[in-house]
């Protein structure tokens, strides 16, 4: 039985979708199935992985709505054991059009049931919000990984999502958990970037994920070639840590169920 994981959090711009994308491009390279989800109306997990959004007659707005199936819409990428189910603009539509919906939060959850016999990991890279999208995705998901960049920002708004988390847990998922918290954009020079992770070890302990990823050109760069780290730079500082970082969430996610 595969798992869902969701990668949350509702400040923009702390590495969430290049966490995403680059994790399941290791995941996969370890050997297991994985789909990840676009669950995000700027669509970078999708143009991520080289797909043009404009052209894309299904994506997972349509999925959401019943207007198409699986099959017309979980397509393959260049990594072997990847596959992906795009987004586009279209989904901005589905936090209104969702309202009127029966069974509306969990809509997500319902479609992606059946992957759970197909896939070992499900990834669903969250929008930078936390409306009715982000709440498909958190009552459709067994863990959260949440991402967090190493600056004093980034601790604004945290509390919010935690409780956001806690709320879905006590009414609509009550076997979701916090899978961990990966620190982005990393720079031990700083010593606010020190402070910040002694803050948030305060706050998470064990659940932060030892491994930080660093500020890295290379990581920036990767998504306009549409590919991922691994095969963009794969032995940059980024691809380091991003290898590192999978193994070791494989080895928390396998060892620890």
């Amino acid at each position: 039985m595969g798992k869902i994981m969701s990668f949350s959090n509702q400040k923009g711009g702390v590495g969430k979708t290049t966490t995403a994308i680059n994790m399941a491009a290791y995941t996969a390279k370890a050997g297991r199935k994985v789909l990840l989800v676009d669950f995000d109306p700027q669509g970078n997990a999708t143009s991520g992985y080289g797909l043009d959004k404009s052209a894309l007659e299904n994506t997972v707005y349509n999925l959401l709505l019943g207007e198409c199936s699986l099959q017309d819409v979980v397509l393959e990428t260049e990594i072997e054991n990847l596959h992906i189910i795009p987004a586009n603009i279209d989904l901005a539509a589905a936090e209104v059009d969702l309202v009127s919906l029966p069974r509306r939060e969990s809509r997500l959850k319902e479609v992606l049931a059946p992957l759970k016999e197909v896939y070992d990991y499900v990834f669903i890279d969250c929008p930078p919000s936390l409306g009715l999208i982000t709440l498909n995705a958190l009552v459709a998901s067994d863990q959260v990984i949440i991402p967090i960049q190493s600056e004093f920002f980034a601790l604004e708004g945290l509390v919010q999502l935690m409780n956001t988390i806690k709320i879905v847990k006590q009414r609509l998922n009550a076997n979701l958990t916090i899978n961990g918290v990966v620190l982005t954009m990393h720079d031990t020079r700083t010593s606010m970037s020190k402070q910040v992770t002694a803050e948030l070890y305060k706050y998470f302990g064990d659940k932060i994920y030892t491994i930080p990823v660093p500020r890295n050109v290379k990581l920036v760069e990767s998504p306009s070639f549409g590919v991922p780290i691994m095969i963009h730079a794969p032995r940059c500082a980024g691809a380091n840590a991003y290898s590192a970082l999978t193994d070791q969430f494989l080895q928390r996610s396998e060892n620890n169920g």
